[in-house]
């Protein structure tokens, strides 16, 4: 379980550029669910990322997960219970080292690493074998430099090294975003099958309403750094888009308008 208690961030506190990023959020998410994050540009869904990731830490408020404080751990402490996928392709991944590599680094999160990778013969079977599930041929190339492989293939690659120790958290950055639309639909499809199979806790940031509507078994929309919309899988599965819009519209009194928000 992954809860957030009150959780507010500030950004230039005290200049003409402070921002609120994050206001009193809190959110609880049980294990397995997938939720789905919507928002305009500046609602807070990176910092909502940042914060639980470590990559930030809240100004007040507490991150647990099973009832654990981690708010002040550093990102690579908390690598050991949470894994990532960012949008752009090219994060996630060491480019200069082989897709083998890449995958033994992924295998030893949480561990404490010596200079050595130890790519073992036991090791190179299992990454072939995990491979095999992304079904884009990546277990022929083990030795391959993930530099040379495209963005669609990229991002297979950092959906399996994120997902790879089954984490307890699963954080999906507009993870499709970069992509074009057969790589973007590959990418989500292959979400699907391993959050269902691995049974993972999983957030997911999109821009794409339809996406949002569509995935996982619930819904949270965001504004101003406020959670605004929380809404379960009963309501979301028959949720339309128009109606996502009204919802917005009737909570936050204005229309949202934002060029980066696909409607479907």
């Amino acid at each position: 379980m992954l809860e957030l208690k009150n959780v507010s961030k500030l950004f230039n506190p005290g200049t003409p550029d402070e921002k609120v990023a994050l206001m009193n959020a809190n959110l609880t998410c049980n294990s397995g669910e997938f939720i789905t994050v919507i928002g305009s540009n500046g609602a807070g869904k990176s910092t909502l990322m940042n914060i639980i990731s470590g990559v930030m830490k809240p100004d007040i408020g507490e991150v647990r997960i099973e009832g654990n404080a981690i708010q002040q751990l550093p990102e690579y402490e908390r690598s050991r219970w949470i894994g990532r996928v960012f949008q752009d392709p090219m994060a996630g991944t060491a480019p200069r080292m082989s897709i083998e590599e890449n995958l033994a680094m992924a295998y030893k999160r949480g561990q404490k690493r010596g200079f050595s990778l130890g790519v073992t013969s036991a090791k190179r079977m299992l990454f072939h074998e995990q491979l095999q599930r992304l079904g884009i041929g990546l277990e022929n190339r083990l030795s391959a430099k993930v530099g040379l492989l495209s963005g669609g293939e990229r991002q297979a690659l950092s959906l399996l090294m994120a997902t790879f120790t089954k984490p307890q958290i699963l954080l999906l950055d507009e993870h499709t975003a970069a992509l074009d639309p057969a790589r973007a639909e590959l990418i989500t499809r292959l979400t699907e099958e391993i959050v269902r199979e691995m049974k993972l806790t999983t957030l997911m940031v999109t821009h794409n309403m339809e996406q949002a509507i569509r995935l996982g078994n619930r819904l949270i929309m965001m504004d101003k750094g406020k959670i605004i919309l929380d809404i379960p899988h009963d309501r979301k599965k028959n949720l339309t888009v128009s109606q996502l819009l009204g919802e917005f519209q009737q909570i936050s009194g204005q229309q949202l308008a934002d060029d980066r928000i696909v409607l479907g």
